[in-house]
């Protein structure tokens, strides 16, 4: 059977698998992000631990201010790539990186007071905009893994561990409490963050108000995002606010085809891809969700059940039930959707699985492959 989709590809003319990115829906999340920039002007970073697809940094820069780091590689291909601002940011910063995480980075956020004792002077020494990060210890993440301000985090400085005597050089400070979150979760957590840490926010100049931020998912709030961000910004005398989703940049643009390698039936059809849960796709078993599919829908809606299961040995590689409108076939693809965000940032070799190619779908109807994967990207890993 051949799935039909309203797609601006043919699933069939990629290889398998392989991640497509829709640079039309790429640019349309763009545009919304930067039209909550004009409005309040606040400044929006693509953080690189969500979406790092650098083929399409050139379109991102024309919207955004710059890129957020985890690492100095990310920081490195934000530097290289990007070409704007570099805000690095880490639960620790090792030693032995930290002089080539400064020649890239024009802002670091410690996370902790002790770090930043460690490394101030020689960040003071090239002029980088240090920060701290804090945790006002509210949650609104119900998920625990990804709760950043869960019972005994170890992301931010507690109001209590808070050192107010060591701020002389700290020019920031940072908070990230959301994952996936609407504008209603910021509105519960700034007055928090206010309460606990706003006597020193006229010593800054600047705040990041973190990732988490589904901006662009269809039900979001952007009126009241807008409204947070301008009463923030004139409370506080027109600080600079930086944010730094990952996800919705990449929300909702991006696609894996794959392809049906067989048909196994254990009391009901369960079909074998050329792709994984647990290589391609990380966060299926981690949040755990179960991504939609073109042309087809959850048990139920269509006459044919089948289980859709990865090709690693993990007996949990699965990705979940759906249901067809026929009976699947060997050789059919099948159109994952919203694969673009923390999925090929967080892939792996598994098995020795190779990583599903990357292409573009342009604005111009062409698809471009834009990476292919073989041995040598798996023999490379390793020693």
């Amino acid at each position: 059977m051949k799935l039909t989709c309203e797609l601006r590809f043919d699933p069939g003319a990629v290889p398998s698998p392989c991640y497509v990115c829709d640079e039309i829906l790429v640019e349309n999340n763009l545009k919304v992000l930067d039209d909550v920039q004009r409005r309040t002007g606040c400044k929006i970073l693509l953080a690189l631990k969500g979406f790092a697809m650098f083929s399409l940094f050139p379109l991102i820069r024309k919207y955004l201010h710059g890129i957020a780091a985890s690492s100095v590689d990310e920081a490195r291909l934000g530097y290289e790539e990007f070409g704007r601002e570099v805000h690095s940011c880490a639960p620790a910063f090792p030693e032995a990186v930290f002089a080539e995480l400064l020649k890239y980075s024009d802002h670091i956020v410690f996370n902790s007071f002790s770090q930043w004792e460690r490394f101030k002077a020689r960040a003071a020494d090239v002029g980088v905009s240090c920060g701290i990060r804090v945790n006002p210890e509210h949650s609104e993440v119900k998920t625990a893994i990804y709760d950043p301000c869960g019972h005994c985090s170890r992301l931010g400085t507690t109001r209590k561990n808070f050192r107010p005597d060591l701020l002389d050089g700290i020019e920031g400070l940072h908070f990230h409490t959301l994952c996936e979150l609407n504008a209603d979760s910021l509105a519960r957590t700034l007055p928090v963050f206010e309460e606990k840490f706003g006597e020193f926010i006229p010593k800054m100049s600047w705040i990041n108000f973190g990732g988490g931020h589904h901006i662009t998912r269809p039900d979001y709030d952007l009126d009241l995002l807008c409204r947070l961000l301008s009463d923030f910004r004139s409370r506080h005398g027109g600080i600079t606010v930086y944010m730094e989703p990952g996800e919705a940049i990449a929300l909702n643009t991006g696609f894996l085809v794959a392809t049906v390698l067989d048909i196994h039936h254990n009391e009901m059809d369960i079909a074998i891809l050329d792709t994984s849960a647990a290589a391609h796709m990380p966060d299926v078993l981690e949040m755990p969700y179960q991504p939609e599919i073109i042309g087809g829908g959850r048990p139920g809606v269509y006459p044919y059940a089948c289980r859709l299961g990865g090709m690693t040995c993990l007996a949990g590689d699965v990705i979940g039930d759906y249901s067809f409108p026929e009976p699947l076939a060997v050789g059919d693809r099948l159109v994952f959707t919203d694969m673009a965000h923390y999925t090929m940032v967080k892939n792996n070799t598994f098995n020795g699985i190779r990583l599903p190619s990357i292409a573009i779908a342009g604005a111009d109807g062409e698809v471009r492959l834009v990476r292919t994967f073989g041995y040598e990207d798996y023999r490379n890993r390793l020693s």
